[in-house]
This record gives structure tokens, sequence and C-alpha cells, in this order.
């Protein structure tokens, strides 16, 4: 008998979708290597990625109307599974009336090999991208991407674009990683950006 796979979990009074544990980036901030939860859940670790029709499965066993919103965000970078995600985001669009956000390291047209915004058309309301630091090369170091340098500007390049197909984009650092001067800096990326900034707590 199959092992359970925690799908789907609660943190705050949001519901998240752990899609995959792929990730082409190895942060040094990351939860994943320190723990194997995140909220209320028990492992995030999965033992295979879920197909959108187990995904859709797992929703039956929540009161999806008492959440606030539901985020694509779990121990891997959801858009390693984007064509699962785009199922599963249409599913949650046509049968519940809630927000969805998804949360991810912004190199999602590199990890797809095209551009994946306007795909997120109609189907997420918020993108929030780790902008993480504001210099290329700080920002290499903290996110040890297999992408190499490119990964920087593939994510403020992937920012743009979420603008024109996305009602809310969102930029954020993690409130511990960085010092306020380089938080000034990711302001003003922001600014240009056309996105908001957002300074979030390391376990959020």
């Amino acid at each position: 008998m199959e092992k359970k796979m925690e799908i789907l979990y609660k943190v705050h009074n949001n519901l998240y979708i752990n899609l995959t544990n792929r990730c082409p980036y190895s942060c040094t901030f990351c939860l994943r290597q320190k723990m194997d939860k995140v909220g209320e859940s028990d492992t995030l670790w999965l033992i295979r990625e879920p197909t959108a029709e187990e995904v859709i499965e797992e929703f039956k066993k929540w009161d999806v109307d008492s959440f606030d919103e539901i985020v694509f965000c779990g121990f891997g970078e959801p858009t390693e599974a984007f064509d699962v995600l785009k199922k599963v985001a249409g599913f949650i669009k046509s049968k519940y009336n809630k927000p969805i956000r998804l949360n991810t390291n912004g190199v999602g047209n590199l990890i797809n090999k095209r551009n994946i915004a306007p795909e997120l058309k109609g189907l997420i309301d918020t993108v929030s991208i780790s902008l993480n630091n504001p210099d290329p090369e700080e920002y290499a170091k903290l996110v040890r991407s297999k992408y190499g340098e490119k990964s920087f500007q593939e994510m403020i390049n992937f920012a743009k674009e979420c603008k024109k197909y996305v009602p809310n984009v969102v930029m954020s650092t993690v409130d511990t990683t960085i010092s306020h001067e380089e938080e000034k800096k990711c302001k003003e990326i922001c600014d240009e950006v056309g996105a908001v900034y957002r300074i979030r707590p390391w376990e959020d």
C-alpha cells in the first residue's frame, strides 16, 4: 500500500498545494534544508508527483470555503509541474470563489523553455516571486541556481511579463537574509517592474 502523501496542507488560514519536490535552486535559507514540514503538515516530501486528478480529488477532504486563499507552494518549485498546476488552477476557478496565488522563484520560463506568463491569465490572481537580493552576484550565491548567472535577469523579466497577465505581482525577500540598504534597492527594482515589494518572515 502506498504511503499517504500530503498534497494539500494548511498554513495560517490559507490552503497550500504541494505539487513537486523538484527545484532548480538550492537556496541557502530554504526551509526544506532544516525541516520536513511547514504549517499544519507532517511531511512535504512526496513519494512521487501527484497527477492533476489526484490533486483535485484531495479538495473533497477540505472545507475550501473556510480558507482565505489557495496557494501553489510546497517543497519544490510549482512551475516544475506547470501542466498539472494549470489544470488544478482551472478546476479551482470553476468550483470555488477563492483567490489563487503562485509562489515561485521566477525561472519558470527557463524550466519550461517558453514564456509561461500568458498561460497564467485567468488562472492566477497573484504571483509572488522570490527576489531574495538586489545584486545579481549575491543573488547567485544565495539561490545556487542550476541555470547560473542568467537566473537573476530571467526572474526580473518574468516579473515584468507577469504584470501583463496577472492582477497582482509581488516580489519578496526574507527578513533575516539581507540588510536594510539592500531592501531599499529591492524596493527600487520592484518599483521599476511595477510589482509590490514584500519583506516576508522566514517561516512563511
